[in-house]
């Protein structure tokens, strides 16, 4: 017998409750993908009252020395949530499309992403500027959910 979550060997029929359960758990990690794009960019894209600090940078490391001056609360708060940020598309990716398992591909995605809305924001956003660093971080956020979750989960819900 076939074990649930596992692929057929080579040569055998998969069950078609386990090509059911894992075109429910695709369509289950597509309506997460629809949500998380929806918080994301409601997030990132809303404007905010900065009193005329939000400045660009496009100096890698500027901002994350800047917040490692700053009080441990706002540094973790800041890094943290730019790690965060962007982390759920290293799970649900590689689960939706198979050909995204890979750290490499994940972070070519992450950074076009990430630098899109970077750009919005230092372009059309009142009170938020572009900053490299948070594209940085972004990234970095996506390739370690994959490394830790993502790999083992999309290979135990699509199969090898």
């Amino acid at each position: 017998m076939v074990e649930m979550w596992q692929p057929a060997a080579p040569g055998k029929k998969v069950p078609w409750y386990i090509i059911a359960l894992r075109a429910v758990a695709v369509a289950i990690a597509l309506g997460a993908l629809g949500v998380f794009f929806y918080f994301a960019f409601k997030l990132t894209l809303t404007p905010v009252q900065d009193n005329g600090q939000a400045g660009g940078n496009t100096d890698p490391g500027r901002s994350l020395r800047f917040y490692m001056d700053r009080p441990i609360k706002e540094a973790v708060l800041q890094v943290g949530g730019n790690l965060a940020l962007l982390a759920p598309l290293g799970v649900l990716l590689p689960i939706v499309w198979t050909t995204l398992r890979g750290p490499i591909r994940l972070a070519i995605v992450a950074t076009v992403l990430s630098l899109v809305i970077e750009t919005v924001q230092g372009m059309l956003v009142v009170g938020r500027a572009f900053d490299i660093d948070d594209v940085i971080l972004n990234v970095t956020g996506v390739v370690i959910a994959y490394l830790l979750l993502g790999r083992r989960l999309s290979r135990t819900v699509r199969g090898s």
